[in-house]
């Protein structure tokens, strides 16, 4: 069997894990190639070790939150260490297995549901109080609180929120004679305005894409179901939801609109593009895109590469029959693996950061990662709210986030499983190699062939 049974020292909490061989390799590199934790400054504190995948200017938000935490209180000290994100998954089971994890860790992977089945996590909320679990429920966004939780128990906190919008270039629309003051309110409208805002060479060829339902990151059909009215969840059943006439709304929507442009034509274009999504290479950018959908801290991309650009932001409209502030949800959020030594420390950094028990004191922080907040004490704080101000293309985005209608990935162990599967199937629609209701009807059988796999004994 290609596989590695890595067993946990001695001890009160003991997990069982089964390791594919793969990952133990890669584990193993990343212990060699990774850098020790830095000293304790505060040696008299009960260190608090923090692993998290945040490189670059991001790692030094997440260092200045660390030093803020340990600055102000006396008793424990955080101890930040950056791992690549490549592999990160493999180390950190190898450590809960081998007893020695770190107290906390944050992540934006979808594990939540297939660690916390394994027993890899501990759940939250015995570290509060009923009356403070009863309040963290029922202030936290629901899309922020649907992330972090599985099978009715919190795994994660969410410290920030990703969702979609609609971003338009002011320039193209005064081009094409429309008004940016009155913004499409429905799918249709947007769809009408993506064709007067087209561009095609002599040839025939495209120079320019009007509007385009893209990937999202890959996340397509999950984005653009919840606007139709459907998704992969019902979340007050418990149940996946696959094959349905709201979804293949949807998947007929994504794929009507590659076919009306050319698929071939489409496809050309798109290889034009910088290969790269991020910085200066962002189509939008470039102008390659009149319109586009896409996350908040694109803003924060804006301002810093293309400070002179005019554009503007605003919800995804639904079609006829569809939901308002709809659409596909994610985030980054923080956990404590079981075997963690210094949980109750854990806990109160997780507090801190999230602004759980201060909030306008965590409004900063979200600010400096343009990040979205985990409740509404934080976005009325008078930091976000200057934030605010200085962006104001930010504000659609806090508008949308209150929304029931933002869906994350079901919370099923299968999550990576799930994702590809459905990736799948919008290509086969897209490419016309099956129609949507064929491309839905084998998601369908997949979905339900691992459903019934999980539960051989």
């Amino acid at each position: 069997m290609n596989e590695s049974e890595a067993r946990p020292k001695s001890g009160a909490n003991r997990v069982l894990l089964w390791v594919p061989l793969p990952l133990v390799a890669a584990a193993l590199l990343l212990v060699l190639a990774l850098p020790g934790a830095p000293p304790q400054r505060y040696p008299d504190r009960i260190p608090v070790r923090f692993w998290h995948m945040w490189t670059a200017e991001w790692k030094a938000v997440v260092d200045r939150i660390v030093d803020r935490f340990n600055e102000s209180q006396e008793v424990y000290e955080v101890i930040p260490l950056s791992i690549p994100a490549t592999g990160s998954d493999a180390k950190f089971l190898l450590a809960v297995a081998g007893g020695d994890p770190p107290d906390a860790m944050s992540l934006w992977e979808q594990v939540i549901p297939k660690w916390a089945e394994r027993g890899v996590l501990q759940p939250l909320e015995p570290l509060m109080n009923p009356e403070q679990w009863e309040q963290f429920q029922r202030t936290t966004y629901p899309a922020a609180l649907r992330i972090g939780m599985y099978k009715g128990r919190l795994y994660g906190v969410t410290t920030g929120i990703d969702i979609a919008a609609c971003f338009v270039r002011l320039d193209d629309l005064r081009e094409a004679g429309l008004d940016p003051r009155n913004f499409p309110e429905t799918m249709e409208e947007l769809v009408a305005w993506g064709g007067k805002l087209n561009k095609f060479a002599p040839d025939g060829s495209l120079m320019r894409i009007g509007f385009l339902p893209t990937s999202l990151g890959g996340f397509a059909l999950e984005q653009y179901a919840p606007v139709f009215g459907g998704g992969f969840y019902d979340w007050s059943r418990g149940e996946m939801t696959i094959n349905t006439p709201e979804n293949l709304r949807a998947l007929s929507f994504l794929a009507e609109q590659r076919r009306s442009l050319g698929f071939d034509k489409v496809l050309r274009f798109e290889s034009g593009l910088a290969l790269g999504t991020s910085n200066v290479q962002w189509p939008f950018i470039s102008d390659a895109y009149s319109i586009t959908v896409d996350c908040q801290w694109r803003v924060e991309q804006l301002a810093k590469f293309a400070p002179g650009l005019e554009y503007a932001t605003f919800p995804v409209p639904p079609p006829a029959g569809g939901r308002k502030h709809a659409g596909w949800a994610n985030g980054n959020f923080i956990v404590i693996p079981t075997g963690a030594k210094q949980a109750k420390g854990a806990w109160e950094f997780i507090k801190f950061w999230a602004g759980i028990e201060a909030p306008e004191r965590a409004a900063e922080f979200y600010t400096w990662g343009g990040w979205l907040p985990m409740n509404a004490a934080i976005a009325n704080a008078p930091a976000f709210r200057e934030y605010l101000r200085a962006n104001p293309c930010f504000r659609t985005f806090l508008d949308v986030l209150p929304s029931e209608n933002l869906q994350p990935t079901p919370p099923v162990t299968y999550q990576t499983f799930l994702t590809d599967r459905i990736r799948q199937a919008v290509e086969a629609a897209q490419r016309g190699i099956l129609s949507p209701k064929a491309s839905l009807d084998r998601l369908e059988e997949a979905i339900q062939r691992e459903i019934a796999m999980k539960k051989r004994p």
